[in-house]
């Protein structure tokens, strides 16, 4: 089954509807149980491929892609641990530039530096002296000994100007490289969610005193929101 909310188990909490009756329950959702991949696939990158996301795709669009079912679209957050999608899923550009606005307040000020970042140095032998990428001052520049070219060297205009746009515009494209588990092993995830989904016995709500659920392991019924998993 590859539909997530599916295998989600259900609970009959008191109902809070204004007509209820102190006896009436109503059957929601368990969104306490949240499934995993078990640990022995989650750890190993034998079981995944890496992926980019495209444009503005979201996890039921990976997932049609990827494995010819939105469905799975669970598999592609599950992959990579991703619990909130709103702050960790890579934003459409129209939320991206509202996100911009709100933080930074004016176009201008988006496009104000953030920070200085190095340029490469390699000396003559194309040894690098400096990497690429670091964060500096705007006026940074490194003297250093460059054997074959005689003496010493001094380099400067070496660093580039990173705009807060620029800044958020990298955070943003970070999380378009995920990860994805391989096809072939939805099967046993999909056997080890159903199982996960399922109550243990252990509790007072697992089972009703009276009805059609004294044995069902995909329901249960109490007064409050305290579960036993």
């Amino acid at each position: 089954m590859s539909n997530y909310f599916k295998q989600v188990p259900d609970f009959e909490y008191v109902s809070r509807l204004p007509d209820a009756k102190i006896s009436d329950y109503i059957t929601v959702k368990n969104l306490f149980k949240r499934g995993k991949l078990a640990d022995d696939i989650f750890q190993d990158l034998a079981f995944f491929t890496k992926y980019e996301i495209k444009g503005n795709d979201r996890p039921d669009n990976v997932a049609y892609e990827v494995y010819g079912d939105s469905d799975f679209d669970w598999v592609v957050l599950l992959s990579n641990n991703i619990i909130n999608i709103q702050s960790e899923w890579p934003m459409v550009q129209r939320d991206f530039d509202r996100f911009l606005l709100d933080k930074y307040g004016t176009y201008a000020k988006i496009n104000a530096t953030h920070h200085y970042e190095t340029q490469e140095v390699k000396n003559s032998a194309g040894v690098v002296m400096v990497p690429e990428g670091l964060q500096v001052e705007s006026d940074y520049s490194i003297t250093y000994f460059d054997y074959w070219a005689g003496g010493s060297i001094t380099k400067t205009n070496i660093t580039t100007e990173v705009t807060n746009y620029d800044y958020e515009s990298e955070i943003e494209n970070k999380k378009r490289n995920i990860f994805l588990l391989k096809d072939r092993y939805l099967n046993i995830i999909s056997d080890d969610l159903e199982e996960m989904m399922t109550y243990k016995k252990g509790s007072s709500t697992y089972m009703r005193a009276q009805g059609p659920y004294l044995d069902n392991r995909t329901i249960k019924i109490g007064e409050n929101i305290k579960l036993y998993s």
